[in-house]
């Protein structure tokens, strides 16, 4: 972890946090979800540097270690892609391969198809490309459901606000790596799913959990709350939803996200490559949600077998 190195790209008067290691001809981008930082990434990140590639990770604005956006309830999926095209424009790269995981998983897609020649390949972990339709995945679903309650304005502000930063992340981690969806019942509220006796994950250790709570006891959860949950449903303006590029998608067998309504389905039947033609889907057997921390080394083979794959197709 120590050849890691840090450095900050300011973006329109934004300053915002990468971390990079590796000295290849060929970057590779690693976009997180929440509740994660650049450092969700540390194991595939030393694995990509190792083959060849360079490595860069940075933290979306709000995020990390990365400065808040100017008006963080504005933000939107498509102002982080502005910002990691103007990250690659700083870094003089001129194309790039994407990693994303979770909502890091549109936010690749959306730059593989606002600047399809700047990318050389897609990996997305946990969340399939969604088609340009409302979503109806979350249909059904009750009111404790944590996407709706987090859209609320106020609600996760006072839920989290009880309760320090790491211990935030912890019951978010406990509860993502999970199986079934986070519901909260009717008079509880997400942090109170967690008993404070259950233990992290055993693949989730203490130090990573303190690594993520200094972060987040920094950026707070202004912007995270923003983006993804309360931009999830803004009016996106693409003309062409189909992605080229070569891609993968890895999911792990007990990802809650499967037991969306629908979202198996559409992953199984294939009817994800009508918008991703040249698509591989992977299914790891018990992994979560979490699956490229859970499983690292099966995540880094096949994500360093994919770069190797499509480099050399350039």
């Amino acid at each position: 972890m120590d050849k890691i190195e840090h450095k900050y790209v300011e973006v329109s008067g934004v300053k915002l946090h990468v971390a990079e290691i590796g000295t290849g001809p060929t970057a590779v981008m690693f976009l997180h979800g929440f509740p994660e930082i650049w450092y969700t990434w540390r194991h595939q990140m030393i694995a990509a540097a190792n083959a060849g590639y360079r490595a860069i990770a940075p933290d979306y604005s709000g995020y990390g270690l990365s400065d808040p956006p100017p008006e963080p309830e504005k933000s939107s999926l498509l102002d982080f892609v502005d910002d990691l095209v103007a990250i690659l424009d700083s870094l003089n790269i001129p194309k790039v391969f994407l990693v994303g995981k979770d909502f890091g998983s549109p936010v690749a897609n959306f730059i593989a198809l606002l600047h399809p020649k700047r990318v050389l390949g897609v990996v997305t972990l946990g969340v399939p490309f969604m088609p340009p339709r409302p979503p109806t995945h979350h249909n059904g679903l009750p009111e404790g459901f944590y996407i709706s309650r987090w859209r609320e304005p106020g609600r996760a502000e006072a839920d989290f606000g009880r309760f320090d930063a790491k211990t935030v992340i912890r019951n978010i981690y406990i509860l993502f790596s999970r199986s079934e969806i986070p519901i909260a019942a009717e008079n509880q509220e997400i942090m109170d799913m967690v008993d404070s006796s259950r233990p992290l994950p055993p693949w989730f250790t203490e130090e990573d959990l303190a690594t993520y709570g200094a972060l987040y006891e920094k950026s707070g959860f202004r912007t995270a709350l923003q983006v993804p949950y309360r931009a999830m449903h803004k009016r996106v303006d693409i003309p062409d939803w189909k992605v080229e590029a070569p891609s993968l998608l890895i999911m792990g067998e007990e990802d809650y996200v499967l037991k969306f309504q629908g979202i198996e389905d559409y992953i199984r039947s294939g009817e994800v490559k009508k918008f991703v033609p040249n698509l591989e889907t992977i299914f790891l057997p018990q992994g979560s949600h979490f699956v490229h921390e859970q499983f690292p080394d099966q995540v880094n083979q096949l994500i360093v077998t994919f770069l190797n794959t499509h480099v050399q197709s350039i």
